[in-house]
């Protein structure tokens, strides 16, 4: 059975609209959410109510994660009319050594293996998006991406809001993630080098690009065999 060992970074100092979620579910099983509501469109009582919402359910597999997502959808859609109560939702559920991915909007998931990494869902940089684009809320019927994958004990997992993503390179990122001991550590430099790049400001790689602020969450996961 592998195990794996957990970090989080979570700065809400810009909006205050990030949320996530991290369930314990026995034998090695785990859900990470992460959840990025829209700035100015209610996001903070959607990213919040989406957490709550998939910390109560029962889960015997993806489809109750999709389940919820689709009832929250519903009663954003309802209310705010796909203009208020809007929130990404990106979840890694790993369940019985297989790793599910159910993303809705732009929040990516990377899982980072010694020779390469994937990314599902989201963007880096600003300049690659993949997957659906549309927040839970925005439409009436949701678009929701699911993928299945296995694992080995040396591979690691980040779910992140585009605070962090936006304000690194994806080499950056693997990089840190790679040379890192443990979750903590990586943790820790994932965070700094973001600070480091918002107070430089002017991303000079991209023409036009800039760093910028924005709510910062991450979770971090490395494998072992256990």
């Amino acid at each position: 059975m592998q195990t794996s060992s957990l970090a989080i970074l979570h700065d809400n100092a810009a909006h205050g609209e990030d949320s996530y979620l991290t369930r314990d579910l026995g034998d090695g099983n785990f859900l990470d959410v992460v959840l990025d509501g829209v700035t100015g469109h209610g996001g903070d009582e959607a990213s919040g109510s989406v957490a709550d919402a998939l910390n109560r359910i029962d889960i015997s597999g993806p489809d109750d994660i999709v389940a919820a997502l689709n009832e929250q959808n519903a009663d954003f859609h309802q209310v705010g009319g796909g203009r208020f109560l809007l929130t990404t939702a990106s979840a890694a559920l790993y369940l019985d050594g297989k790793l599910h991915i159910v993303s809705v909007g732009d929040s990516p998931i990377y899982v980072i293996r010694p020779d390469g990494y994937e990314q599902y869902s989201g963007r880096m940089g600003g300049l690659i998006r993949l997957g659906v684009s549309k927040a839970v809320g925005a439409e009436a019927t949701l678009s929701v991406f699911q993928t299945e994958l296995d694992l080995s004990s040396s591979d690691r997992l980040i779910c992140c809001t585009d605070g962090v993503s936006d304000n690194l390179l994806g080499d950056e990122l693997m990089e840190i993630v790679r040379e890192s001991s443990d979750a903590e550590e990586a943790s820790g430099r994932v965070k700094a080098l973001v600070d480091q790049h918002i107070e430089q400001g002017r991303d000079i790689r991209f023409r036009g690009g800039r760093f910028r602020h924005d709510d910062e969450t991450a979770i971090f996961r490395f494998f072992a065999d256990g």
